[in-house]
């Protein structure tokens, strides 16, 4: 039978249209404000933003595997590049600026040799409850770190959180006009959302800002003088650099790439279409590398663009190409961007971050699985107090996970009951190395409470898997049941474990030689 062709079905995603043009166009206005944004929340100059926006979106269309996502600087990245230089540089200086491009070259040789080596399944090192911990900490920073630049307030040198706290606190010290400026951009952008997710809310917000700084002679902070002209291309990064930044660089790669990942197989589930993480995993990177040598810093894939860029009409992934060339197109004439205030920036990044600050999905892992409301928790907190080092949280997270995973792996579930003068055991899950002692004494406790046995049956067809270890653990239980005097057999063995139970199990030689 044929499957019906609706705009969603299979193919439809890689032949251009004259609908991704309109997608193209319509993700650029949006992403032109969203990108000065971005640029000022990872310490960057403006221009650098629409560098970002502009070569490495064209690198990655060609090599992406979702005819949807659109890459460029987004929120998480761009904190997470704030937190790896700011303690190695002054923001905005000429230095940070080129361990910025040093950064992402780091980041996209990182997403390239996973890609390449077919290594995309280390993305699922990540949890989702270290990321339902990480996300929403991460989001309450970046809406911290812009609400002095929001509210117009100079606030003491200290953490993220003391700054906010301290400008919300003394409202004598804000600027009435900045002020106002962020709560009409917030009612714009979220209540733009609500009337319809095509509403442009972050241009509209910019180009009010615009009209308004110069008509009424806005005395707050503006983005100010931005250099016309095309990405400067350079090898001439600081080269020596790099090794200094392959932890950090390393974590923005797979922590950024989740968003990335998230929003490609989401969409191609919704399509029943094919997705690559691998060839995902390539685009990113190439794009960071993009970044790099053009004049960037590192970019990922954007949740909103990416919704907003389907919703408009994008099938194919040379939407995102239409939408490089387009701030390519406007780059020689930035000027008409200098007057806008950064605080109309500050609150389209607060309005893009808000959504994230979702703490109630940690406190519902409490009742279902207190460990994983304890990866949760853990890394929420550890994002807050690690700041601006964000990877530490990253790696606290993904070790609690594979911790808490080890912990409950090392008890394998094991069945035991009598039928008459037999006691039958059957383990259950994975029987590893970790888990073989946790078997060995729980049988031969079993064993000893029922003296009057004189057989064992083994049933091994609820096992997942079964190593060395764990046949070698359960040969150790039956030689002590056949040393009482116990007759003994196994039942119920996978044909993939055919050849170790035969080896190990069933053997008359002992495989240690002992």
């Amino acid at each position: 039978m044929r499957r019906p062709r609706g705009r969603h079905a299979a193919g439809t995603g890689h032949r251009f249209s004259a609908t991704d043009v309109v997608a193209g166009l319509t993700v650029a206005l949006i992403l032109i404000p969203q990108s000065l944004a971005y640029a000022e929340l990872a310490g960057m100059p403006p221009e650098r933003g629409l560098y970002a926006a502009a070569i490495p979106v064209l690198v990655a269309a060609p090599l992406a595997s979702s005819p949807y996502l659109q890459t460029g600087p987004v929120a998480i990245t761009a904190l997470l590049t704030f937190g790896a230089l700011s303690t190695r540089a002054t923001p905005g200086s000429d230095e940070y600026v080129a361990l910025g491009l040093a950064l992402a070259l780091v980041v996209g040789l990182v997403r390239m040799a996973i890609g390449l080596t077919r290594g995309g399944v280390v993305a699922y090192l990540m949890s989702q409850p270290m990321l339902m911990g990480f996300l929403p900490g991460a989001a309450i920073l970046i809406a911290s770190s812009q609400l002095p630049t929001a509210l117009g307030a100079g606030p003491p040198d200290g953490h993220l959180l003391e700054q906010a706290a301290w400008s919300l606190v003394h409202p004598g010290e804000w600027q009435l006009g900045a002020a106002a400026l962020s709560a009409g951009v917030l009612v714009t952008v979220i209540g733009g959302r609500r009337l319809h997710p095509l509403f442009p809310g972050v241009l509209v917000a910019a180009a009010a800002g615009i009209l308004i700084s110069e008509a009424l002679g806005y005395g707050g902070a503006v983005i100010g003088d931005i250099p016309n002209g095309l990405p400067p291309v350079s090898l001439d990064l600081p080269w020596g650099s790099l090794a200094g930044l392959v932890v950090p660089g390393a974590v923005i790669a797979v922590v950024g790439y989740a968003e990335a990942s998230s929003i490609a197989r989401t969409f191609a589930a919704q399509d029943r279409e094919r997705w690559d993480s691998d060839r995902e995993f390539v685009s990113q990177g190439a794009a960071n590398v993009g970044a790099a040598l053009s004049g960037g810093f590192p970019v990922g894939g954007s949740f909103s663009r990416s919704s907003l860029n389907r919703l408009a009409g994008g099938r194919s992934r040379w939407s995102g190409a239409v939408t490089g060339l387009a701030v390519l197109a406007v780059l020689p004439f930035t000027g008409a961007v200098e007057p806008l205030p950064k605080a109309v920036l500050a609150a389209t990044v607060i309005a893009a971050v808000v959504p994230l600050i979702r703490p109630q999905r940690i406190v519902a892992l409490w009742r279902p699985s207190r460990p994983q409301f304890l990866i949760a928790a853990t890394t929420f907190a550890a994002t807050l107090i690690s700041s601006p080092h964000l990877e530490w949280a990253v790696l606290i997270g993904v070790g609690l996970s594979i911790v808490v995973h080890l912990w409950r792996e090392l008890h394998v579930e094991t069945g035991v009951w009598v039928e008459g003068d037999t006691v039958h055991v059957r383990p259950s899950g994975v029987l590893w190395f970790g888990a073989a002692q946790s078997l060995h004494d729980r049988v031969l406790e079993q064993l000893a409470d029922h003296r009057e046995a004189d057989r064992l049956v083994v049933d091994l067809g609820g096992l997942g898997r079964l190593d060395m270890t764990g046949a070698i653990a359960l040969r150790a239980v039956m030689d002590e049941a056949r040393r009482n005097g116990m007759a003994v057999e196994v039942a119920n063995v996978h044909p993939r474990d055919r050849r170790l139970v035969d080896g190990v199990i069933d053997t008359a030689i002992d495989p240690l030689g002992a």
